[in-house]
């Protein structure tokens, strides 16, 4: 048992409490799943970032929501396991590496593959650090004993085992296919690492003139360089226009080559001359076409992005170099006679920004349809994985529904190397999970597998797949929940669904909670070219983990994005001040209480009653909250409840016992200061772990860690609606007289009468017991209760529910203006009337609305009709 020290700082230092919780926290493994049979098992991992740098706000945003929900399940009783890992992020990390060497005049290939991974090991281990020392500031409560990485040799076995699987299955094959290539990393991407923008171009208009001299026929192109590469024009075969040629050849201008025309139904008879241009190795449309038509393939371009030997006197041109040249020469020889501007979306690599070359390779690829038929059939199911917001099931089914084969060979030596090996002499192709026996006779494929292949087995990868024994895997597999940003539903969340039920026969996770992305105060996204981006660890510097957390939490609702202010980063520091500010009175205030001598059995005041309602009903709805995902009404629902019920009524009303004289009713107020406090900690704890643990610490309490004390549960035996209901009218009454003393300028410290006619013998109890605050709040010289008060001469009244107040204010009071303000009244409660009643005639509103609401709005209806009718009346006699 521990009891509570009261010496807390009197100023809140969030670098002071933070920079101690954390070790304690990891040191004392309350972080570690246990295994323990008796309690269910609760998983989450956590989307490994790239080790190719620190975090970024979005890092903290998404940690953030996946720390809450695990933090709340280990209080709930839950064997949870939050499994920590990084991704290597093979070209990221690869150009990162790169760029590292060139600054000391040396490139991969002057170190050779193998020391080249060596360093890019040590650059892996550096930036490891930098995230754990990140995620240690952030508070993330991860079970470091499980940690991952995506190139550790259980990874690396799973990754084996599943290209073995898919290729033995026919799932995987290696072909010659338009890929999209990054010149400037030399390495292939899949679709989805393209980011199109439009860009101003130009559509340039050609004669291809017919062999036989009869004339010509009019193609057009955005890219003339790829020209050098064509080997046929194609035609609609329906085309009057041109069907009479099909079959007929043209002479490939510069180059001299004799090309087919043919037909195909794949061309626009209404787009542009009705005639395009073939090029097989250029173009993904094209090369579909050569295909059905047996053309020949012709690449006129290098890895790099240069010209190569097929594209003649041309060879050795940079590519746009040589489009400037090439146009110049077809306009010389009147081939080229109109270039007309044309916006289009270019694809850019999303890496390196370089513009995507369609580039025919070969390349190793993964079969989609029937994986992603699986993935389809999946969400049909009750078994289905439950997108949060459900918005998003449509965005990824969309994409799923609409898969192209995709292309996971990358020309990298950082990450999974491909296991397949060629044989020397014979070419024979061999994938395994080892190298041949007679190695000497065999060369390894030299490129590496798409980062995202990898990660796409993370949920299951990390928990020791392809061992289905696994411990792990038999008791984490699968996860409950990933978070994760709209952004990377179809590079990672489809994948990780179709690997899964391909491999494991089960969904990877139950929900996937959606998040948007960080944006800066004026709606833009955060990039270094703006300069407005912003570091988390500057945010924890200067407000500290738990306010960026709070912050985080609470500033949007799921799916949406969210949009970074520093003021209200500090306004939730000033929000863990208040709380400070709040723990310390109450410790104050304690007398030495233990724990077991928490007692508040015996007669309890309206406040004592009120306040416990207030937070069995808070215990209620934040439960209810975190298990449907929406941090943002938790941390509204915390915020009301610890800043007005707590801070600003319940302490302020528990002074009048804990300074008087009846020591039952100080230790009454004692206990239950305690107990609220400590539920309310254990609630905020999950969104801001540091202030709660350093408060409770302090607290009267039974255990190690709040971490792994018992989540607050529901007690409807501490439930008293007639208290709320008395505490309400006591907070009108109190609000209305220190506004109305505001208004006038008579300060709280100057005795003034207070008459307050009850509208019945019922409110009147109501008002009778809780004489002694309106006492103590509103500082009468002279309080009049009643139910047929006469009204005072001179005095300002509030007509508020079910009660008139009236202050006599002689001397000043100006009668004018006291009609003119209640005129104000009246009209304000004619269009609460008009629209309560325009509301209640709604046929559609009568007929969909619960008999509750309906109720709600009657009830509204009658308490405003009445209102009305008193400042009416009110407004007669002061006119009389």
């Amino acid at each position: 048992m521990a009891n509570q020290d009261i010496s807390m700082p009197t100023k809140y230092s969030p670098q002071d409490t933070e920079a101690k919780w954390y070790p304690y926290w990891v040191n004392g493994k309350f972080f570690e799943a246990t295994g323990d049979e008796s309690k269910e098992p609760y998983t989450i991992v956590i989307p490994p970032p790239n080790v190719t740098g620190k975090l970024h706000l979005g890092h903290a945003w998404d940690t953030t929501l996946q720390d809450i929900l695990s933090r709340v399940k280990r209080m709930q009783g839950y064997d949870t396991l939050w499994l920590p890992g990084m991704d290597h992020a093979g070209i990221a990390t690869q150009a990162k590496v790169e760029g590292k060497l060139r600054e000391q005049g040396i490139s991969r290939y002057d170190l050779g593959r193998e020391k080249f991974l060596e360093k890019s090991w040590e650059w892996k281990e550096e930036y490891a650090d930098f995230i754990r020392q990140q995620w240690s500031k952030l508070g993330l409560s991860l079970d470091y004993s499980r940690e991952r990485f995506t190139l550790d040799e259980g990874l690396s076995k799973a990754v084996r085992e599943v290209f073995v699987r898919l290729y033995e299955k026919g799932l995987i094959y290696r072909g010659e296919y338009i890929i999209n290539w990054d010149p400037q990393t030399k390495t292939a991407l899949s679709d989805i690492e393209v980011i199109y923008k439009d860009v101003q171009g130009a559509f340039y208009h050609m004669k291809y003139p017919l062999t036989d001299g009869s004339g010509y026929i009019e193609v057009a192109t955005t890219r003339p360089e790829t020209m050098l590469g064509d080997t046929a024009v194609a035609v609609h075969p329906e085309d009057e226009r041109y069907k009479h040629l099909i079959g007929k050849k043209v002479t490939l201008p510069i180059v001299g080559r004799e090309i087919e025309i043919v037909g195909d139904d794949y061309v626009d008879m209404e787009f542009g001359s009705g005639a395009v241009k073939i090029t097989p190795a250029h173009d993904p449309n094209d090369f579909e076409i050569g295909n059905r038509h047996n053309l020949e393939r012709i690449l006129v371009m290098t890895e790099e992005g240069k010209m190569n030997e097929n594209a003649a006197k041309y060879q050795g041109m940079d590519r746009f170099e040589c489009r400037k040249q090439i146009v110049k020469d077809l306009q010389e020889d009147g081939v080229l006679f109109k270039i007309e501007e044309h916006m289009h979306s270019v694809g850019h690599s999303e890496r390196s920004g370089a513009v995507v070359e369609p580039y025919l390779s070969t390349q190793w690829f993964v079969k989609m349809e029937p994986l992603a038929k699986q993935a389809i059939e999946l969400q049909k199911s009750e078994n289905k994985v439950n997108f949060v917001p459900d918005r998003f099931e449509k965005t990824y089914l969309h994409w799923i529904e609409n898969i192209r084969d995709w292309c996971i060979s990358r020309q990298l030596w950082w990450g999974h190397r491909i296991p397949a090996w060629y044989h020397k002499q014979t070419g024979e192709i061999f994938v395994g999970h080892e190298e041949p026996a007679d190695i000497e006779n065999w060369e390894q494929d030299t490129d590496v597998l798409d980062t995202w292949f990898s990660s796409a087995l993370w949920p299951f990868s990390t928990m020791g797949w392809p061992d289905k024994e696994a411990v792990d895997f038999k008791r984490h597999y699968s996860t409950d929940v990933l978070v994760t940003g709209y952004d990377i539903i179809y590079f990672w969340v489809a994948r990780m669904i179709f690997q899964g039920l391909e491999f494991t026969e089960e969904r990877p996770f139950k929900d996937v909670l959606i998040h948007g992305l960080v944006r800066d105060s004026e709606g833009r996204k955060m990039s270094k070219s703006l300069g407005n981006g912003v570091d988390p660890m500057d945010v924890i510097d200067k407000y500290g983990a738990d306010a960026l957390r709070f912050f985080l939490a609470t500033g949007s609702s799921p799916g949406n994005d969210l949009r970074f202010y520093w003021e209200k980063v500090e306004s939730t520091w000033n929000f863990a001040n208040k709380i400070w500010n709040a723990s310390r009175f109450a410790l104050m205030n304690m007398d030495g209480l233990k724990y077991e001598e928490i007692d508040f059995s015996g007669e309890k005041s309206i406040a004592d009653k009120w306040i416990l309602t207030r937070l069995q009903e808070t215990i209620k709805d934040v439960t209810r909250l975190t298990d449907a995902y929406e941090f943002g009404e938790v941390g509204r629902i915390l915020y009301n409840f610890i800043w007005d019920d707590f801070c600003d009524w319940y302490i302020e009303m528990a002074k009048l016992p804990l300074n008087g004289e009846d020591e039952q009713a100080k230790k009454t107020t004692r206990s239950i200061l305690a107990y609220v406090l400590d539920q309310t900690m254990r609630l905020l704890h999950p969104i801001m772990p540091f202030i709660t643990e350093e408060i409770w610490q302090h607290l009267p309490h039974d255990g190690e860690s709040i971490t792994v004390a018992a989540w607050p549960q529901y007690t409807e035996s501490l439930v008293d609606e007639e208290t709320v209901k008395d505490m309400a009218l006591l907070k009108e009454i109190i609000r209305s007289v220190r506004n109305t003393r505001a208004e006038l300028n008579v300060p709280m410290s100057k005795k003034i009468e207070l008459h307050v006619k009850a509208k019945d013998k019922q409110v009147l109890a109501q008002l009778e017991k809780g004489k002694g605050y309106i006492e103590k709040f509103c500082n009468p010289e002279q309080l009049k209760l009643g139910v047929d008060i006469p009204t005072p001469e001179k005095s300002m009244s509030q007509v508020l529910t079910g009660i008139e107040l009236f202050l006599p204010l002689a001397g000043l009071l100006d009668l004018d203006a006291e009609i003119a303000r209640l005129q104000k009244e009246v009209d304000k409660l004619d269009k609460e009337v008009e629209r309560v009643q325009k509301k209640l005639s709604n046929q559609g509103f009568i007929a969909k609305a619960p008999e509750n609401v309906i109720a709600e709005e009657k009830a509204k209806e009658k308490d405003y009709v009445e209102k009305r009718a008193a400042v009416q009346a009110r407004i007669e006699e002061l006119k009389n």
